[in-house]
C-alpha cells in the first residue's frame, strides 16, 4: 500500500491585522485548522509553513489563502468560520467560499450576520429563494429550522409575506391539545419552543409579542391546520417525520397564492407508532422532482454544533445500520407460513451438496 505524498507549502502575508484576525489569539485558529484538517501548521513571523499529505496541505493552503482575504476585507472571523471553511474545502477542495460565508440571509437584533456555513446549507438557502416548497432534511444541528426562521423574517421584513406560520406535530400529545391549560398559544409551546428561540434570537421580544399578538407571527397546531387556505405566508413545518401520510398531504395542500413552505425533519428519528408510515418519507418520495419543489439532503458533516454531535450522529448511524442488515439477513431465511422454507433459504439448501454418511 502505497503512503500518501508528502508536503510542504510556506506562505507568506504582508497585512499584520489580517493575519492576526485569521490566527486568533494564541493561535487557536490555526491550532483549529490543524485538528480539523489533520496538517502541522507552524507560524514565524508572517509566514506560516503547512506539512502534511498532499491533499491537506492543499486544503489548508486555499482556506488560509481565502480566509485571509476575508480578514484584509473587514469581515470578522470567528472559530467556526475557519473550520467551516476547512469542511467545505475537504469535500470539494475548488470551492469558492466567498459565495457561502457572505451570503447573508439576516442581520439579527444582537450577534453575527446569519449566513450558510456550508455548501448544503447555500444550497438550503437558494432553493428557499427560488421554490414555493422547500424540503431541509438531515440530522439534528445542522440548520435546517434556524435557517428557514431566518428566512421567514427576512421575506416578512421586505414584504414579500404578510406573515409566518409555525406549526410543529405534537405526537407526545397525540394531537389532543384541549386538555392543556392556557390559550392556544400556550398549549402548542412546549412543542415549537425551538422556533420561538430562532425568533427571539432574530427580533426584538417586543416586537415578537406585538406581532404575535397581530396573527402577523401565527402559532398553530398541526392538528388545527385542517380546512384553512394560507394566502402571502411563509409557513414552517418543523419536526416533519411526525406527520402521518393524511397530515402532510392536508398541510402542502393548505398553500394559497402567495405563500412559500419550509419543511424540516429527520426521517431516521420518527416518534411514530410503530408501523406507521411517516408522511415526510412518504412525501419525499412521492413529490421530489416536481418543479417548484426543492429538496436539500443533509449529513453528519453538516452539523454546526459542538464537533461531538457529528461523531454522536455517526456512531447512532453505524449501529442503526448493523442492526438493519441484521434483521434483514434473518429475514431472509425466516420460514414462511405452514412451515415452507424462505425462497433464499431454499436455493441455498438446494446449492449445498449432498450429506454423507459415514
Amino acid at each position: 500500500m502505497t503512503k500518501p505524498a508528502l508536503r510542504r507549502d510556506k506562505l507568506a502575508f504582508d497585512d499584520p491585522e489580517a493575519l492576526q484576525a485569521l490566527c486568533g489569539t494564541n493561535n487557536t485558529r490555526l491550532k483549529l485548522i490543524e485538528r480539523t484538517a489533520g496538517a502541522q501548521i507552524h507560524l514565524r513571523g508572517n509566514e506560516i509553513t503547512i506539512d502534511g499529505d498532499d491533499d491537506v496541505v492543499r486544503v489548508v493552503r486555499s482556506a488560509l489563502e481565502q480566509l485571509y482575504g476575508f480578514a484584509r476585507k473587514g469581515k470578522h472571523l470567528a472559530s467556526d468560520d475557519v473550520v467551516r471553511a476547512v469542511k467545505v474545502l475537504s469535500a470539494d477542495s475548488g470551492a469558492e467560499l466567498a459565495p457561502i460565508f457572505t451570503d447573508t440571509v439576516l442581520v439579527p437584533r444582537a450577534g453575527r450576520p446569519i449566513a450558510p456555513k456550508g455548501a448544503n446549507q447555500k444550497q438550503y438557502v437558494d432553493q428557499v429563494r427560488a421554490n414555493d416548497i422547500v424540503f431541509g432534511v438531515g440530522p439534528a444541528g445542522t440548520g435546517k429550522t434556524y435557517l428557514a426562521v431566518a428566512l421567514a423574517v427576512r421575506a416578512l421584513l421586505d414584504k414579500q409575506v404578510r406573515r409566518i406560520v409555525l406549526t410543529r406535530p405534537a405526537v407526545e400529545a397525540g394531537e389532543k391539545l384541549g386538555f392543556l391549560p392556557g390559550t392556544l398559544e400556550e398549549k402548542v409551546s412546549p412543542y415549537v419552543r425551538p422556533l420561538y428561540d430562532a425568533l427571539g434570537d432574530m427580533l426584538d421580544v417586543d416586537k415578537v409579542q406585538k406581532m404575535m399578538a397581530d396573527d402577523v407571527i401565527e402559532v398553530a397546531p398541526l392538528a388545527f391546520m385542517r380546512g384553512r387556505t394560507l394566502n402571502d405566508a411563509f409557513v414552517i413545518l418543523d419536526e416533519a417525520q411526525n406527520t402521518s401520510v393524511e397530515q402532510m398531504k392536508m398541510f402542502l395542500t393548505r398553500l394559497g397564492f402567495g405563500a412559500k413552505a419550509v419543511v424540516t425533519g429527520d426521517p431516521s428519528q420518527t416518534d411514530l407508532p410503530r408501523g406507521q408510515p411517516s408522511g415526510l418519507r412518504d412525501a419525499l418520495h412521492l413529490l421530489e422532482g416536481i418543479r417548484g419543489i426543492g429538496v436539500t439532503r443533509f449529513t453528519d458533516t453538516d452539523v454546526v454544533r459542538h464537533p461531538l454531535v457529528a461523531e454522536i450522529i455517526r456512531a447512532y448511524d453505524a449501529r442503526d445500520r448493523a442492526r438493519s442488515e441484521r434483521m434483514h439477513g434473518e429475514d431472509r431465511f425466516a420460514p414462511r407460513p405452514g412451515g415452507e422454507p424462505a425462497p433464499e433459504a431454499g436455493a441455498a439448501a438446494a446449492a449445498a451438496p449432498p450429506a454423507t454418511v459415514d
